[in-house]
């Protein structure tokens, strides 16, 4: 007897006990997960911000070209820097075009290991292809020209948006963006198989720039389209533009990797990007296109404009004038008079996110779009048609030599410039969703619009379709719906902003329409990463680049700090530290919620902001520069520095002359609206000509002013 507790009660305290116990860990995990995703979107928010402001500043530039051409004169040595970016190619002579990008003189050396390819392309030829690739080796200029010339011969005989079809054996694959990442396009192959009859794929654009094997990428994604013209379909995205190729890599790929005939490359490329389709339908239901639509997207005007007009889509097209011809692939083809003029009689510009709202005529051009032909005629079949037209066999090869294009039209025929036509393909390429109704102009990127719910069903409905899907953003899981699932976003390279930053994902398509997803990561190492890790690491790279881009700006900042700080106290309070780096840079980031990564220590709610500045854990070059303010441009516009040399470097050789370097700095000064003086140029140039042989090589340049981290800083966010 006694009034101890019972065994019963005993084993009833104790697990009451664990109940807490396991209530309070599960309270800690949920506060800790909850933690991490806040940390994980907060990484999100910058390399998001970052990266889309790069893209607005890219366009503001080429805005800024875009004036030089149309108010300077002609002899000017600003607008003969930048004139041949807008040579408008598509306007010569097919006999030309072969003539200059011919493949069969140059010779293939004995010691060449690569892949050899035959016309027409083989599907051996094409897993070839992928193989070498995957093994790390380079395909010979005599193949990519020859490649890449019939892929061009292709696409001038496909509509503007494709139409695909699926059926009880087999389902439709669609890919988003690429961004040069090899490693996830051969894994999609690897788990889906490679593309044939019985497993078609539609790839949504955004294959080059960004990554290392761009060029990789189009050369097998070609491969297959001579190979199954039927079965991939390549929808053109925002980064097939050669404008926008000077500035994300793709141009320095490619001239890194072909030396000798890379400027070729290039420009047959040019002409291909143009090329490429617009957009792709499946079973007249659900829409793939890069970007997105606009209130006033009408895919019926889509489907008969001429696509191959638009070689840069962030600058409208110039009219053609009566009894012009072309003279070349290298004749520059804009002539004074083409362009349109406003009252005073300057010639107008027009604003990538506006355009007139009057159309002007525009002259009914005969058209190869399979979309204009008759109803009763199928794809299929006008397709086969058209091949045979072209000099195509049924397997897609033997070219007859005869073969002319009706588009790259000599007749000299006029063509206005229609901008409504302009703004479709635009919104096509540019434009990003978001949660609100309406439709705005897209400020974040500087291009296309933001569209709401109500114009998703306004213009779904129009068009009987039920399903929109799309790319153009890096989603952390690889996919995203919204609008109430009538838009999905699909994009396939992982690892975008850094290792395990995000997932790749593709969808397959069944007849019955509904989207299944597979989600990857092409890197084995982001595998063996805990949660914590993969957040800590991408964190850490996120927070380098904010501070790159603080350091950037520090006498900008200092400037905005001494507004909120009249005394001249060297102290500032924590929120206005968070306006001004805000009103500064203008990223939108949740500035309080990164303080505790930005700022180490704050006495009573006050921060030290020129101590603060010091201590950002980045070094500055070795090399010694007198002008301090020069360097600080140097950072802040470096990108925009390194598209202006690629601009002028017109050889491709990767030199500038010290009067070129000059120009340089004096297109940049009247873009950012500075005053950069000849001698502290001069200065800048003389310090950096390494080797003292009166030119300055971009890539030792770009080098030797890159902003780099610091030792501490890989000890942070742990």
């Amino acid at each position: 007897m006694g009034c101890g507790f019972t065994k019963s009660e005993q084993q009833q305290q104790q697990l009451k006990k664990s109940i807490r116990s396991a209530l309070l860990i599960q309270r800690w995990y949920r506060q800790y997960v909850a933690r991490l995703e806040m940390r994980r979107r907060c990484t999100w928010n910058i390399f998001q911000s970052i990266e889309y402001a790069g893209e607005q500043d890219q366009i503001k530039l080429y805005n800024f070209f875009g004036y030089l051409m149309d108010h300077f004169t002609p002899a000017s040595s600003e607008r003969n820097l930048i004139s041949h970016i807008f040579r408008e190619n598509d306007i010569c002579r097919d006999v030309e075009w072969e003539r200059y990008f011919c493949y069969k003189s140059i010779e293939i050396p004995d010691i060449y290991s690569g892949p050899n390819l035959t016309f027409p392309m083989t599907f051996s030829n094409a897993a070839e292809l992928v193989e070498a690739f995957q093994n790390h080796q380079q395909l010979h200029s005599r193949y990519v020209l020859q490649l890449l010339g019939e892929t061009w011969r292709l696409l001038r005989i496909l509509p503007n948006i494709n139409q695909v079809s699926t059926c009880k054996s087999r389902e439709i694959t669609i890919c988003g963006d690429l961004h040069g990442h090899l490693d996830d396009l051969l894994l999609v192959f690897y788990k889906n198989g490679l593309p044939s009859s019985e497993t078609p794929y539609v790839f949504n654009g955004d294959f080059v720039d960004r990554g290392k094997d761009s060029l990789e990428i189009l050369l097998i994604l070609f491969a297959f389209l001579l190979v199954y013209p039927n079965d991939v379909f390549l929808n053109r995205g925002n980064h097939e533009d050669h404008i926008v190729n000077l500035r994300y890599g793709f141009t320095k790929e490619v001239l890194g990797k072909y030396r000798v005939h890379g400027k070729k490359i290039l420009k047959l490329l040019q002409k291909i990007f143009s090329w490429l389709p617009l957009a792709t339908v499946i079973d007249q239901k659900v829409l793939i296109l890069h970007g997105g639509i606009s209130d006033t997207t009408d895919l019926h005007l889509v489907a008969r404009v001429d696509r191959h007009k638009y070689v840069s889509t962030l600058r409208p097209p110039k009219k053609r004038i009566s009894g012009t011809k072309g003279q070349g692939p290298d004749s520059d083809m804009e002539d004074e008079g083409d362009l349109p003029r406003n009252a005073d009689g300057r010639r107008r510009v027009r604003s990538l996110t506006h355009c007139t709202s009057t159309p002007t005529y525009r002259p009914d051009l005969q058209r190869r779009s399979l979309q204009t032909t008759s109803p009763r005629i199928s794809v299929e079949r006008e397709l086969k048609e058209r091949r045979r037209q072209a000099g195509f066999n049924q397997s897609y090869g033997d070219l007859r030599s005869s073969f002319l294009s009706e588009s790259d039209s000599d007749s000299g025929e006029a063509v206005e410039t229609d901008g409504d036509e302009w703004k479709q393909i635009v919104d096509l390429l540019w434009s990003d969703p978001m949660p609100q109704d309406g439709c705005i102009p897209n400020k974040v990127r500087g291009g296309g619009c933001y569209w709401g719910p109500d114009v998703t069903e306004k213009v779904l409905g129009r068009h009987n379709l039920q399903l929109l899907i799309r790319s153009h953003e890096c989603k952390q899981d690889g996919y995203e719906f919204c609008h109430n699932r009538r838009v999905l976003t699909i994009f396939s390279a992982s690892n975008y902003y850094e290792l395990g930053s995000n997932r790749g994902a593709y969808i397959r398509l069944g007849p019955d329409l509904t989207p299944h997803f597979i989600q990857y990561q092409a890197s084995n190492t982001t595998r063996e990463f805990t949660m914590r890790q993969s957040v800590g690491r991408t964190e850490r790279s996120a927070l380098r680049a904010l501070r790159e881009q603080l350091f950037a700006h520090k006498s900008t900042l200092i400037s905005a700090f001494q507004e909120y700080d009249p005394d001249n106290t060297g102290l500032i309070s924590l929120k206005h530290w968070a306006s001004a780096l805000e009103g500064v840079l203008r990223l939108g980031l949740p500035w309080r919620v990164l303080r505790s990564q930005l700022v180490p220590s704050a006495q009573d709610g006050m921060l030290d902001y020129n101590q603060w500045l010091g201590e950002l854990a980045i070094t500055e070059p070795k090399k010694e520069v007198l002008n301090a303010s020069l360097l600080e441009t140097m950072y802040k516009h470096h990108s925009n520095l390194e598209t202006i040399f690629r601009i002028i470097d017109t050889d491709n050789s990767g030199l500038i002359s010290f009067e070129e370097f000059r120009q340089t700095w004096k297109l940049l000064s009247s873009h950012l609206k500075t005053n950069i003086s000849d001698e502290a140029i001069s200065d800048l140039a003389l310090s950096i000509d390494f080797n003292k042989d009166g030119s300055i090589d971009i890539n030792e340049f770009m080098e030797a002013f890159r902003l780099v981290e610091g030792t501490g800083l890989e000890e942070e966010g742990q």
